[in-house]
Parts: C-alpha cells; structure tokens; sequence
C-alpha cells in the first residue's frame, strides 16, 4: 500500500514539475520570440523595388488600411502624383491628382461604393505613436481644414484614407502631427532616384490656385504593392466618416447643401 502511495506521489510530482517546466517555457518563448513585423514590397516601374518595414504597433488603424488596400491591389498602376525634393515622395490616390481617396468597397466585397477615413494615430490626436518622420519613413498623408477654420482640427486630424508619402529626408515639423507607420528597408535609392523625376505645377493650378511645381512631367507609376504578413490577420481598420468640406462650406454662408450638384 505504501509502496503505491509512493508511486502515486511521485506521479504527481512528475506531472507537477512538467506542469511548471511547459509554463515557464511559454512565457520563455513569448519574452523571446521576435515578433515579425510585416513588410511591403513595391515595384515602381522603370524604377525597381522598394521594400518597407510596417509598425502595426505604433499604428494599427493605419497598418491594417495599408495591408487591405495593397492585398486587394488597390495601388496597383497607380502613381506617385506629388514629388518634392528634399521633402518627401506621395502616392496612393486613385484619382492622381491629390484630391482621392479610397472606399469601403475597396477594403472589402460588398462594402459601399462610398469614401471613407481612417483615425489619425499621432500625439497630437491622442496616439503615443513615437516613430520620427526621418528620411524613408512612410507617413498617412491626410487633409488640412484649419485653414479654413481652426475648429476643424479632429476633422483634419482624422481625414486619412489611402494617400501616404514617404520622406526623402528628415523634417520634424510632421513629428506628432501626422501618422508615421514605416520604414524603407531596402530601395531607398529608389526613392531618391523617383525624388529627382522633373516636375511642373499641376495642369489646373491656375483655377486651384495650387502653383506647388511637384507633379511629376512623366508619370511614375506604381506598378504593384504586396504586402507578407507571416500568417498574422491584421483585420480591417475602423472606418469613418469623412468630413464633408463642401456641405460645410455651404452652411457657413446659410445655403443648403442639399442644392450641391455632382
């Protein structure tokens, strides 16, 4: 009978030690795992390849956009509208002229036919996001409204929806106020070689009134972005309503923008 209670607690014991030793190895393996972070790969044509480290967690809203639009190949032929040296090289609107943006059915099937914007993840807005926007840095290029009216600082803020750009050099008056979400890791003479493409001022700055002279004189097209996430789902970002310039515009002067014309 002893020599069972014996055996019994040595069993127990076994069971006990192994119990331990497969709970200490977890959270051995979870302090030292390196977590992979996900990486774009960008071809631009007549150019070559660039590929970007993404920071899901710096800014996930924003890395979540990004992974989806480029999966779905949403930047696919289209091109790099806004070049300015010294500064940065900006991309990703389907209309190519730095007013577009994305829709919700170009994040999922069935989704809206209908705009969308993303929350800006920086300081400012109330994100502790610390990535600098130094040289190759890939930033959420957004709008800015309070020109028009210094109340519109959560509509600016949160007005992010596909365009992003990407730093040719560094300029910390971006730090805080935009959303920094990655960084070239391979390509970056590819970048600097696009920052040198000859440019104009836009073919309708004069009823703009945008003289900037950074549109490219050839187009630089991206010809595709994939994006590996080494078998992690980011999910889709949440989604919001983009702030309506025009129908604000109109109440400002007591019109109703129900009489807005397509």
């Amino acid at each position: 009978m002893n020599k069972l209670k014996n055996v019994l607690w040595i069993i127990a014991l076994i069971l006990v030690i192994v119990l331990i030793a497969g709970v200490g190895y977890g959270y051995y393996r979870k302090a030292t795992m390196k977590v992979t972070n996900p990486v774009a790969t960008m071809e631009v044509e007549n150019f070559g390849t660039v590929k970007i480290e993404l920071y899901p967690d710096l800014a996930p809203e924003t890395v979540a956009n990004f992974i989806t639009l480029a999966n779905r190949g949403f930047y696919d032929g289209l091109t790099f509208h806004r070049v300015v040296k010294d500064f940065m090289i900006q991309g990703g609107d389907p209309e190519g002229t730095g007013q577009g943006s994305a829709k919700i059915s170009d994040l999922k099937d069935g989704g809206e036919d209908t705009a969308y914007s993303i929350k800006g993840e920086f300081v400012a807005n109330g994100v502790n996001n610390t990535l600098k926007f130094e040289e190759g840095v890939i930033g959420m290029a957004r709008n800015d409204y309070t020109s028009y009216s210094s109340t519109l600082t959560e509509e600016s803020y949160n007005s992010g929806s596909s365009q992003f750009f990407i730093m040719t050099a560094d300029n910390t008056s971006l730090n805080g106020y935009y959303t920094a979400f990655g960084k070239v890791i391979e390509g970056m003479d590819v970048i600097h070689n696009i920052e040198n493409v000859e440019v104009k001022a836009a073919d309708d700055s004069e009823q703009t009134g945008n003289t900037e002279v950074s549109t490219p004189v050839n187009p630089v097209t991206i010809t595709s972005i994939k994006v590996e996430t080494n078998g992690v789902d980011y999910g889709l970002p949440e989604t919001l309503t983009p702030f309506d310039y025009m129908s604000w515009m109109y109440k400002q002067y007591g019109l109703d923008p129900s009489t807005l014309t397509e």
